[in-house]
């Protein structure tokens, strides 16, 4: 949804535009094309290899951080206010294809799943050293599997017996009997489970939220695409309530104070032709808001 997302931004050439998750870089070479020759953009992402995908571009600058760290990073480099921010919370195309980083049952790799590679914990961490409540807890809760506690028993039994569980195969071989008929799709939320914690990408993203509105101008927009309800919940209720969970308290007249206007009631989904091109984008939402 590259149109949807830049029609959303409402560029002004001249104007300062972040994109926290820069990535392979075509959402912010989309931007660069709608800015003029005052127009400045940041580039956040947490996984140094992704400055290679920077264009030769002086109105560019490239911050190494997670967008947790938003407004410290835009205050240091000037960038307060901004005219508009663009968060992608899908993992990166090269991430996934690349097998060493571990993110996909579709390739052989070592279980890892960082996004940034200076981070301790990985995933192998987590299969090989969570305790079975831990493991219990956390597939439950971020993979919303309903068999999470077999699971984990499955992962306990699999450590007595080998060892240790090493690599993508191995965890995808141990899961999949357990699947209930559902297959990949079981896989991909065992996955999902893993990469969240590793990553403790709810609280990040959280924590990014809360500091939009303290960054972005009033007319800034905040335009966020979501690829699963435990990422969209808290994007939406901050959107449409200026919080992350439930609803806000109410004065005595019924009212509570929101910084946003919401540019879109209800998420934009891909069209029927990019998710043919494009099977990744089935579950994108896409949720735009004006900073009041």
């Amino acid at each position: 949804m590259l149109k949807e997302c830049i029609k959303g931004l409402n560029i002004q050439p001249s104007g300062t535009y972040v994109d926290v998750t820069f990535g392979g870089g075509g959402h912010s070479r989309a931007i660069l094309n709608e800015l003029g020759p005052q127009g400045r953009l940041f580039v956040f992402d947490q996984d140094e290899n992704a400055k290679a995908n920077l264009p030769d571009d002086t109105r560019v600058t490239f911050i190494h951080s997670n967008y947790r760290h938003l407004a410290k990073y835009l205050r240091l480099h000037k960038g307060i206010p901004a005219d508009g921010i663009l968060g992608d919370f899908g993992v990166s195309s090269h991430q996934i294809d690349t097998p060493e980083r571990g993110f996909s049952i579709r390739f052989e790799g070592r279980l890892d799943m960082r996004m940034d590679p200076r981070a301790d914990l990985s995933a192998w961490e987590v299969i090989n050293t969570y305790s079975r409540e831990q493991l219990t807890d956390l597939f439950f809760k971020y993979g919303e599997i309903s068999n999470a506690r077999r699971l984990a028993a499955a992962i306990m039994e699999a450590r007595e017996v080998a060892g240790k569980i090493d690599s993508t195969s191995d965890l995808a071989d141990l899961a999949r009997p357990l699947s209930q008929g559902k297959g990949a799709k079981y896989l991909a939320q065992v996955f999902q489970a893993l990469r969240i914690e590793v990553n403790d990408e709810i609280k990040a993203i959280e924590e990014f939220l809360i500091q939009t509105p303290q960054v972005l101008r009033p007319g800034g927009r905040l335009v966020i695409m979501s690829y699963h309800s435990l990422e969209d919940r808290p994007v939406k209720n901050f959107m449409k309530f200026g919080v992350l969970s439930g609803e806000p308290e109410k004065d005595l007249y019924g009212r509570y104070d929101c910084p946003w206007k919401l540019i879109t009631r209800k998420p934009i989904e891909a069209s029927e032709e990019e998710t043919a091109d494009n099977s990744r984008a089935r579950s994108a939402r896409l949720r735009i808001a004006e900073r009041i």
